[in-house]
C-alpha cells in the first residue's frame, strides 16, 4: 500500500533555534537513557541549553512537553498533507495518516519506548494526554476530508485516538525497516474500526425519527403527526366519495 513519508520542508520545519523544539527534543534524548522519574526540569534545561526560567516560560511540566511533541508531529503531518488521496476510500486515507504520523514520531522512538509504559500506569496522565490526542486527531481527520463536526464526529475522533494508541504499541516494538508488523496491525485495526462505525452509522440512521420525537417532547412541543382532518365542507356540486380532505 503506497504512502508518502513525512518530509518537512525548510519552510515548515522548526528552526534549530526554536526553544520549544529544543526543550522537547532535550526531554526525548534524556528519556532514551533515563527513567521518566529521574529526569528533572533542571536536566532538561541544561540539555536544551536554556535557563531554567526560560524553560518555565515555555512549559509548566514534562507532561506539557509531551503535549508539545504532539504539536510538532501535527505540524509535520499537516504540512505534508496533499490531495493525492482525496478520492480514495476512508480506510486508505486513515492508513496513510497513521503511517505518516509514525514517520514523524520515528526520531523520538527510543524515548517513547521508555516513557509510554510509565504513562500507561497513570490514569490521570493518560486522561490528560487523551485530551491532547483528541484535539490532534480532529485536525488529522479534517486534513483527510473525514467529517468531525457532525453528530458522529466525536466518535470518529475518539476512535482514531484509540486506533493510533493500539497501533503505536506494536510500532514501539517493531524494529523492521519496512514496519511490516506495524502495518499488519494497522490493517487489522482499520477493518475492526470500519465494521464498528458501519454499525453505529446504521443505528444512528434508523433511530433518527425517535430522536426527533424525543427532542420535540423535551421541548414541550407535540410531535408533528401527519393525519387526515375531517371536514363537513364539500365542494359545491360534489359527492362525498369525490371529496379529498386536506392533509
Amino acid at each position: 500500500m503506497a504512502r508518502k513519508p513525512v518530509s518537512p520542508t525548510a519552510e515548515t520545519a522548526a528552526p534549530p533555534s526554536d526553544p520549544r523544539k529544543r526543550a522537547i527534543e532535550a526531554l526525548m534524548r534524556l528519556s532514551a537513557d533515563r527513567a521518566w522519574s529521574e529526569i528533572e526540569l533542571g536536566d532538561i534545561a541544561t540539555e536544551a541549553g536554556l535557563p531554567l526560567s526560560g524553560l518555565r516560560s515555555l512549559f509548566p511540566s514534562k507532561l506539557a512537553m509531551l503535549g508539545g511533541l504532539t504539536r510538532l508531529v501535527d505540524d509535520a503531518v499537516l504540512a505534508g498533507s496533499s490531495d493525492d488521496l482525496a478520492g480514495e476510500p476512508i480506510r486508505e486515507r486513515l492508513f496513510d495518516l497513521v503511517m505518516r504520523r509514525l514517520d514523524a514520531l520515528a526520531p523520538y522512538k527510543a524515548g517513547l519506548r521508555r516513557i509510554m509504559p510509565v504513562i500507561r500506569r497513570d490514569p490521570l496522565t493518560l486522561a490528560a494526554l487523551n485530551r491532547g490526542a483528541v484535539n490532534s486527531w480532529r485536525y488529522m481527520l479534517a486534513s483527510a476530508g473525514i467529517p468531525t463536526e457532525d453528530a458522529l464526529g466525536g466518535l470518529r475522533v475518539q476512535g482514531a485516538v484509540l486506533l493510533m494508541a493500539r497501533v503505536g504499541e506494536t510500532w514501539l516494538g517493531d524494529d523492521e525497516p519496512e514496519l511490516s508488523r506495524t502495518m499488519a496491525r494497522l490493517d487489522r485495526e482499520l477493518k475492526t474500526a470500519g465494521a464498528i462505525m458501519a454499525r453505529i452509522e446504521d443505528v444512528h440512521r434508523l433511530t433518527a425519527p425517535l430522536r426527533g420525537m424525543a427532542r420535540a417532547l423535551c421541548s414541550g412541543k407535540r410531535p408533528h403527526i401527519r393525519r387526515r382532518e375531517r371536514s363537513d365542507e364539500r365542494p359545491r356540486g360534489g359527492d362525498a366519495e369525490d371529496y379529498v380532505p386536506a392533509i
